[in-house]
């Protein structure tokens, strides 16, 4: 059938990967389409493995266009020097922090990898933030993001400067990572009902939710060391 493109053909396969790039090239410098300029990026990045060029296009997109996808990708290239870019944490931070503001696909990811930088302290001359984290976090637990939800725990049960601890907060954040699917979430709250740490004692409760962090457990052991064919 015409227009389709057979795959096992390796000369039709390389004629649409560059009419591919050459499209998403004309939709970002052309047609000045944010979107267009994100897309080209990843050709850049995933076909043709320039990732120089595509850290280049993603900076673009960032600073000028304000691309929450593209901040998000520069963000991660500053994290790890990555595209000829210098290894540079309060621009990868200022990009996530872009990114998180703006909404989008990977808004709660950003969101995250704000709270994570600020908890760190390598931002702020080794001063971790803790209420700028948990803040950050905040937002990215409300976006169902289980990394998040469990970090919160954390600084709930830990306590800070500014963030005293508060048994009842890391329960509940724990519960939620451990809905989100975070096995070390189920295990917080598990030991909590166990001990009667900031909650009621409830061997029930504690039995279900440390039955649940063994799945969860293995159910990620099993996905790590399947093999797939094909791809």
């Amino acid at each position: 059938m015409a227009g389709l493109v057979d795959f096992q053909n390796e000369e039709e396969v390389k004629v649409f990967l560059d009419n591919l790039g050459i499209e998403y090239s004309y939709q970002c410098h052309k047609e000045k389409d944010p979107d267009g300029c994100h897309r080209l990026a990843d050709y850049l990045e995933a076909i043709k493995k320039n990732f120089e060029a595509a850290a280049q296009i993603l900076k673009t997109n960032c600073d000028t266009n304000r691309h929450s996808e593209s901040c998000y990708r520069l963000g991660s290239y500053y994290i790890t020097g990555k595209g000829g870019l210098k290894q540079d944490l309060k621009a990868a931070y200022e990009c996530f922090l872009m990114s998180c503001s703006k909404g989008g696909k990977k808004s709660v990811e950003a969101c995250h990898n704000v709270g994570l930088l600020a908890h760190d302290g390598r931002l702020f001359n080794e001063k971790p933030d803790p209420l700028l984290a948990r803040d950050y976090y905040t937002k990215a637990c409300e976006g169902n993001y289980a990394a998040s939800c469990f970090n919160l725990s954390a600084l709930y049960i830990q306590g800070a400067p500014g963030l005293p601890k508060d048994m009842n907060q890391a329960l509940n954040y724990s519960l939620k990572a451990c809905e989100l699917g975070h096995k070390w979430g189920c295990a917080n709250a598990s030991r909590m009902y166990k001990l009667g740490d900031g909650v009621e004692k409830n061997d029930v409760k504690a039995e279900a939710l440390k039955n649940k962090a063994k799945v969860l457990d293995q159910q990620q052991h099993e996905s790590s060391t399947q093999l797939t064919f094909g791809n």
